[in-house]
């Protein structure tokens, strides 16, 4: 025949039964990541536990990973507007502004970024015509110098005689503008 003898004697080290348990945890985990989705490997693992199988932490992971059910960290919402005032609300004038070059419409806004201990804020000021950030300024406080440092980066070497200065951004979000500084 030709064949080595081991070919012969070779038996299978059950990678079936292997496989077959690799799908029944990918089923259970499916399943508790369906009532759960906010679950991770951890706590899948503490309820696969607690279904009686005994399974690794790190084969939880590997098999979420391959599965692609991985659940994202919930961030913490912080709110920093309070719309609900007495103050006038003034209206929009420059909602039906057609700008045909630039220097000639400034928005503004602040946000805040979060670093590891603490947050800061980045006050911004957008060209609405090109879309650049003309000016901007990072504090820890919400001081009007934070306001005042971005706008005297703007004004800089500027042509400003007819320019327009609002807080409202059209079309676009400031969020969106951040990635252009860093």
């Amino acid at each position: 025949m030709e064949i080595p003898r081991s070919t012969y004697y070779y038996k299978p080290k059950g990678g079936f039964e292997k496989k077959k348990r690799d799908v029944d945890i990918a089923d259970a985990i499916e399943a508790i990541a369906y009532d759960f989705p906010s679950y991770g490997y951890r706590r899948i693992t503490a309820a696969l536990r607690r279904q009686s199988m005994v399974v690794n932490h790190k084969k939880v992971l590997k098999l979420m990973k391959k599965m692609g059910i991985q659940c994202r960290k919930a961030r913490r919402f912080v709110s920093t507007t309070n719309s609900k005032h007495s103050l006038k609300v003034y209206p929009n004038l420059v909602k039906d502004l057609f700008l045909e070059r630039p220097d000639r419409l400034w928005c503004a806004d602040i946000t805040y970024i979060q670093i590891l201990t603490a947050f800061v804020y980045l006050a911004v000021i957008i060209d609405a015509f090109s879309r650049k950030i003309v000016g901007y300024a990072i504090g820890r406080t919400l001081a009007k110098e934070l306001a005042l440092k971005a706008l005297k980066m703007a004004i800089g070497d500027r042509n400003t005689y007819d320019l327009i200065f609002t807080t409202r951004i059209r079309e676009s979000s400031i969020a969106a503008m951040i990635i252009q500084i860093f």
